[in-house]
């Protein structure tokens, strides 16, 4: 096998045959995949959102108080990275806020809020929350941002329900901003 014979298609043995394809190997007949991209890094605001829902979390099914939940989640792995300012706008101001937002979001249910999944519920509350108070985050981002928290932590189709109850809120809530990108559109 180490003698180097020319490309022979008349091989008559499996060891001529694999020598010869060693030496002279066929072009690929369907392109090498490209290796797959890193997924890109999560910004520190998508962060801050994670740890906020989990901390939303645990206020809707152990009712803990926020400042307790803060310093829980304050101590999680990764939590340096995440927008600690954005957090807690989010946390202490759904906290604060809970029946407000949840009276927002009950005319646009088919159940009670109580039958909505903590995950649903919290991600619904991040959504209005940042709808009404963090204007500088455009309408479509929150949406996004909460759709995918939703897939990720929530129910096989949970993120369709954040989906319609956001959108159906987003006119309301960011009346200028849906209208200006509606006319765009036109």
């Amino acid at each position: 096998m180490g003698v180097n014979k020319p490309h022979n298609s008349n091989a008559h043995t499996p060891e001529e045959a694999l020598a010869s394809s060693l030496e002279h190997p066929s072009p690929p007949s369907a392109p090498v995949p490209a290796p797959a991209k890193k997924p890109a890094a999560k910004s520190a605001r998508s962060r801050a959102r994670e740890f906020a829902l989990q901390a939303l979390y645990q206020l809707i099914i152990g009712k803990n108080e926020p400042g307790e939940i803060d310093l829980f989640t304050r101590d999680l792995v990764g939590f340096k990275k995440a927008d600690s300012v954005h957090y807690d706008t989010l946390l202490h101001g759904c906290a604060s806020k809970r029946q407000d937002l949840d009276a927002l979001i009950l005319p646009h249910l088919d159940r009670s809020i109580e039958e909505i999944s903590p995950i649903e519920r919290a991600c619904m509350w991040m959504g209005v929350y940042e709808f009404q108070h963090c204007v500088d985050v455009p309408w479509r981002v929150v949406l996004n941002e909460c759709i995918e928290l939703s897939k990720q932590f929530g129910g096989t189709d949970g993120h369709k329900y954040v989906n319609a109850v956001l959108n159906a809120l987003a006119p309301q809530l960011r009346s200028v901003e849906v209208s200006f990108e509606r006319a765009q559109k036109r």
